[in-house]
């Protein structure tokens, strides 16, 4: 059996044991925006190989579970089980350093994790190309390119996703799908919401509507909004991982 972190309100960091196929998986959970739930009662699981889609209108708290899978924020209540180190998360902002060249943007981000390598990264994503680019001269599209490339360099295996496509045009969003399709056949997996068909039809999807905070266990703002801030109120923190 696989040892494995256990994330829960009262015993953050102690060793569980899960399934070994099983990479990813949440019990139980509930998670809130700005002390308010906004989802309660959440379970799945995912193993290498697996792509969960999560679908629902804005403002039901997508981005608000996704921050709390990746560690961003706690839940409050559940548990989350996943190794340790094991998650790349990716959000709408794309956190390059605009003097820095693409190289050197995914160069820092490989030696993060302890890489070096970044050659197939802008091979699979069309960067080579504009390699030595300073990322401030990159298209929006392309900006977003090199932002997903650096979960290639990350070698994480679970992916954690925050509406990926953002700025793609049609070819580069069958691009994406492409690297996705990819990671899943080298044992990983995504967690990820988006609005966007990938055309992925090995995806399974969570529509996360059945899931909204009730009056009987912690009324979410009807509006979507609590504590004044919308579903991508957080964007700009914990941009990637």
């Amino acid at each position: 059996m696989v040892a494995t972190r256990i994330c829960d309100l009262s015993q953050r960091g102690v060793i569980h044991y899960t399934s070994p196929m099983t990479i990813l998986s949440a019990e139980n959970l509930t998670v809130a925006r700005g002390g308010v739930p906004v989802l309660h009662g959440l379970s799945f699981s995912l193993a290498a190989g697996q792509v969960l889609v999560l679908r629902g209108p804005n403002g039901l708290g997508k981005t608000t579970l996704l921050r709390t899978v990746a560690g961003l924020q706690p839940a409050m209540a559940g548990k989350i089980h996943a190794p340790e180190d094991s998650i790349a998360y990716a959000a709408h902002a794309d956190g390059l350093k605009s003097m820095l060249s693409v190289v050197e943007n995914l160069s820092f981000w490989a030696a993060t994790y302890g890489g070096s390598d970044i050659a197939p990264a802008l091979l699979q994503m069309n960067l080579t190309g504009l390699a030595q680019r300073p990322a401030a001269t990159l298209s929006a599209g392309q900006k977003r390119r090199l932002g997903l490339a650096r979960l290639l360099v990350t070698r994480r295996p679970v992916w954690v996703l925050d509406e990926p496509t953002v700025s793609l045009d049609t070819e580069s969003v069958a691009l994406f799908a492409q690297t996705v399709r990819a990671h899943l056949a080298q044992g990983g997996a995504a967690l990820m919401a988006t609005h966007i068909d990938l055309g992925l039809t090995e995806a399974r999807v969570l529509d996360l509507s059945a899931y909204r905070a009730s009056l009987h266990n912690g009324a979410a703002d009807p509006s979507g909004f609590g504590a004044g801030r919308g579903d991508h109120g957080d964007d700009d923190f914990g941009a990637f991982l």
